[in-house]
């Protein structure tokens, strides 16, 4: 398992509810900072985590959506597989897509992937979530790490609440986005932050990166190797008129999508297979006074 290493690099962030008018105000210069220092702080204690190290994936951990699921409700192409496009290699997970038919019942897909998730197996409520990931370069390529509320099989979507803690567009190998789904504020309309790093950094192609939340009661802070770059509080949202429905468990999800609505389809020179290559996936909690 190979461990990530600090690294300074130059990021444009969009930070809802912290630029005004185009000028970062000096408070929010201070939260950032304040934030940025919670996300090291060594009182978060690790409660789970995979770090795929063994040889196969660990099924007591992870389970798989099967199916294209009418496209998922966003016209996405892929069938996901039970498990055929994921594995285990070098202390990484790899997800697969692949440009190969499979037929179900009178309809045929032309590709192929994975979606794993841990419902049913594990899930938190508040602490700080992060995954170390590399992700596949070509249009229509939609690799994420996300969660959903575990209420989801009896309340819906997006009721349950969605955390989007990193998606990308396989077209634009520099941005990265962290988004929040819930009842008002879904879809187009979900409340949405990106961070977009400038050369000579290497591009989220090219190398790993950590991608994170730290969450509590009051609010969600969205990071990629301890930077911040984007905010959403349960203030800001229920200021709106809008329901806060990040107070439950939530379980994880990784999936490598082949085309949809927001990141277009796959074109001639998008290169299968494609990869996405996870590190490890880490949960912890902040130890309280009584724990020490």
């Amino acid at each position: 398992m190979t461990i990530a290493k600090s690294k300074v690099f130059k990021y444009v962030a969009v930070l809802v509810g912290f630029i005004f008018f185009g000028i970062l105000t000096t408070s929010c210069v201070a939260a950032l900072k304040e934030y940025e220092a919670m996300i090291k702080n060594t009182r978060w204690k690790l409660v789970w985590s995979d770090e795929f190290d063994g040889k196969v994936i660990d099924t007591s951990k992870w389970k798989y959506d099967i199916g294209n699921n009418n496209g998922w409700g966003n016209n996405e192409w892929q069938y996901y597989t039970e498990g055929k496009n994921a594995w285990i290699e070098n202390g990484m997970l790899v997800i697969e897509a692949r440009k190969e038919t499979v037929k179900e019942g009178n309809k045929t897909f032309n590709y192929t992937s994975t979606r794993m998730k841990t419902e049913g197996k594990f899930s938190v409520q508040y602490g700080k979530i992060e995954a170390r990931i590399k992700f596949p370069y070509g249009k229509g390529l939609w690799p994420a790490f996300w969660m959903l509320g575990s209420n989801f099989r009896y309340v819906g979507w997006p009721t349950c609440g969605e955390i989007d803690i990193v998606e990308f567009l396989g077209h634009d190998k520099w941005t990265v986005y962290g988004t929040l789904h819930g009842p008002g504020y879904f879809g187009s309309s979900g409340i949405s932050g990106s961070m977009r790093l400038e050369p000579p950094t290497p591009d989220f192609t090219k190398d790993f990166h950590i991608f994170g939340i730290m969450w509590d009661e009051e609010k969600i802070v969205w990071y990629v190797d301890n930077r911040v770059y984007h905010v959403v509080t349960k203030s800001a949202i229920e200021s709106r008129g809008k329901p806060w429905v990040f107070d439950n468990e939530f379980f994880i999800i990784l999936n490598l999508a082949v085309g949809g609505n927001w990141p277009g389809y796959p074109t001639n020179e998008t290169p299968f297979p494609a990869r996405m290559y996870v590190d490890y996936v880490r949960v912890y909690q902040m130890e309280s006074d009584e724990d020490e």
